[in-house]
């Protein structure tokens, strides 16, 4: 009988591998488990047989080629006020009825402030020509949810989940240059391009996992090999292609018992007016950082306007790498006027879903009028 083939993050080899393969591969290749192999120095079937076991093994709970989906539907991070008692059920409904929901997550904090209340938070894709505040309407009324407030990326600063690394990053610890600013500019798609990218984005299974990757997908969509390679580089040019990503399973255990990360941390800042895109430049130069965006809090949050998420095994540590960022912060010369700390709890993430076509089809499953769901 031939060895078990080792499934975890501690070992060196998968650490390896896994060092290139959450965040390195940037845009579409067309050949992404071999410029894993290249960069990682593991051989290409070793590449192969590794992240097909840690795949297998729930060590990493998805393979896919990742979108840039702020370019392809409108968007936003949605805090959700609901009764106590309705929390389960509402996380239960937003995470398996509702594919336009990505991550949903439970969090508290650490004092009470006027955001406190808001327990629930998710991500939220919804493609045109349909609403973002009609599709919330609608998941209020499922889940008894009593409020909620959109805060969608008015820029982005930062992003890359890359937790083998970060596990070895000290406080402080920072690029020389400030984060690179993207744009939430909506990309428009011709039916083509939708189904090219429809198979482009689908999550690998196991047996999938071969060093030739994109036959089968472009077979899929109804194309050769190299047309269909050739809309992914022209959607690529276009800013709609991400990475291509072996995601962790980074909060829940694995099969040996370990976590990557026990702390999700959602940092809030709030920064004079006029000095948002500045100060998200200066976030997104942490190594800690995962995510950073403007996004504004209003009111209810007492008008932070930068946020940004951290992961860690040690609270005491996440909170570090956020005092050395106020201290940058205020070296720089932007006043952190008021800040907070939003610590996860139960998670699950699932990729949004973002085409129309699946939205209208949504709708009718729901018994709702696709019409009803527009502007």
């Amino acid at each position: 009988m031939p060895p078990a083939v080792p499934y975890t993050v501690d070992d060196p080899v998968n650490a390896q591998i896994l060092a290139i393969s959450e965040d390195k591969v940037q845009g579409f290749s067309r050949h992404p488990l071999h410029d894993i192999a290249d960069a990682s120095g593991v051989d290409l079937d070793t590449v192969i047989a590794r992240i097909r076991a840690m795949l297998e093994a729930g060590t990493i709970r998805r393979v896919r080629q990742t979108l840039l989906a702020t370019s392809l539907a409108p968007g936003a991070l949605v805090a959700w006020k609901v009764p106590a008692e309705r929390i389960k059920g509402a996380f239960e409904w937003m995470f398996t009825q509702d594919p336009f929901s990505g991550h949903v997550v439970t969090r508290t904090t650490d004092r009470e402030t006027p955001g406190s209340a808001y327990k629930l938070w998710t991500t939220l894709k919804v493609p045109r020509p349909f609403d973002m505040d009609a599709h919330c309407r609608y998941l209020m009324a499922q889940t008894g949810a009593e409020a909620y407030k959109l805060l969608p990326a008015r820029k982005l600063f930062t992003l890359g989940v890359g937790h083998v690394r970060r596990r070895t990053i000290e406080p402080g610890d920072k690029t020389d240059e400030p984060g690179q600013v993207q744009d939430t500019k909506i990309v428009e798609l011709s039916d083509h391009e939708w189904r090219v990218l429809m198979a482009l984005k689908r999550e690998f299974a196991p047996a999938e996992l071969q060093p030739d990757l994109w036959a089968p997908r472009a077979a899929e969509a109804g194309e050769t090999v190299e047309d269909f390679c050739a809309v992914a580089e022209s959607l690529n040019d276009r800013r709609v292609i991400g990475r291509f990503s072996t995601f962790l399973e980074h909060v829940k255990k694995h099969r040996d018992g370990k976590q990557v990360t026990r702390y999700n941390a959602l940092f809030h800042w709030r920064v004079p007016e006029g000095m948002q895109l500045r100060a998200g430049q200066e976030v997104g130069r942490f190594h800690c950082m995962t995510h950073a965006y403007w996004r504004e809090g209003g009111p209810e949050f007492s008008n932070v306007n930068i946020m940004g998420v951290s992961h860690g095994t040690e609270k005491e540590r996440v909170l570090a790498h956020k005092a050395a960022i106020d201290a940058h912060l205020e070296s720089v010369g932007i006043p952190v006027e008021y800040t907070n700390v939003f610590w996860g709890g139960r998670s699950e993430i699932k990729p949004s879903e973002i085409s129309p076509i699946a939205y209208r089809q949504w709708c009718v499953e729901q018994g709702v009028d696709p019409e009803a769901m527009t502007a």
